[in-house]
């Protein structure tokens, strides 16, 4: 049995066969979320941590799969105040063919991994996001071309998007360019980690050198859910790495630009970068 928790998790070729299924027809699939008699296996989508995008992508892709949703927010569950993690493994895992988590702490759904008998995938964490990183690498070879040829820049936060996605441009063996503020950088030995997955990294406090001549360029926001409190200084540290147009220059002719959401508009991008013709985030 194996778990998706985190990009890492996955070896090259199979990242590689995502991507190649991930051009077929749904239909051409089959339906590996049902039974040998067609009923729908479950999926249990539990949501610590509410999303917009995560919920309908999975319930959709689950269904297309030939299982049966069941969505399931935080409060219902609730990790270690109603029941404990190891407990409601025990219990969904007994329902369902494959429980899914999106947490506040990683920790959460690595001991949901460690007593489920059914597959566990991260939908977020603290830590890492690999389904979003899935999500950017197919868009990214679909508009700028294989990852072993790209450059790709991110911009502020090195955040649990960041890391995996700098870990999926590493393993495909393309260039990762991480322009982030002192403290809320990669560390070495994170850069050494990313590095010895066959890509090449590059780090800098100026996101000026960082985006210079990258094929793709990424952020996020400033402030993530659960950091509303550091609002101030976050806004104050990060308030030059907004890409905007004269940092898009800066990188490679027709770069496109990517974000995973939600955004705010004149903070961590401008509006004319977002809703620019070479702004590939909504697909």
């Amino acid at each position: 049995m194996r778990h998706l928790l985190n990009i890492t998790d996955l070896t090259v070729d199979e990242i590689k066969l995502v991507l190649e299924l991930s051009q077929r027809d749904p239909a051409s699939l089959g339906r590996p979320l049902a039974e040998s008699d067609g009923t729908p296996k479950g999926a249990a989508l539990i949501f610590e941590k509410p999303s917009n995008r995560t919920r309908h992508s999975m319930e959709i892709a689950v269904v297309q799969l030939g299982g049966h949703p069941v969505y399931t927010r935080g409060e219902e569950v609730g990790f270690d105040v109603r029941e404990s993690v190891e407990d409601i493994a025990r219990i969904m895992s007994g329902y369902h063919g494959v429980l899914a988590a999106r947490v506040f702490k990683h920790s959460v759904v690595a001991r949901l991994a460690m007593s489920s008998t059914v597959p566990v995938i991260n939908m977020l964490s603290d830590l890492s996001h690999p389904l979003q990183a899935l999500a950017d690498i197919i868009t990214m070879e679909e508009h700028a071309g294989p990852i072993s040829g790209l450059t790709v820049a991110w911009i502020g936060d090195y955040n649990n998007v960041a890391r995996s996605l700098a870990e999926a441009v590493c393993l495909l063996g393309g260039t990762i360019s991480l322009g982030c503020p002192s403290a809320y950088d990669a560390d070495d030995d994170e850069l050494a980690r990313l590095a010895s997955l066959g890509g090449a990294v590059r780090q800098s406090a100026s996101p000026q050198e960082a985006i210079a001549g990258a094929d793709v360029v990424h952020t996020d926001t400033w402030i993530s859910m659960g950091q509303e409190e550091e609002s101030a200084i976050r806004r104050k540290i990060f308030s030059k790495y907004c890409v905007d147009a004269s940092l898009m220059s800066l990188a490679a002719p027709n770069a496109k630009f990517m974000h995973c959401m939600p955004a705010h508009r004149g903070e961590e991008v401008s509006a004319d970068v977002f809703d620019g013709p070479n702004s590939v985030v909504i697909q």
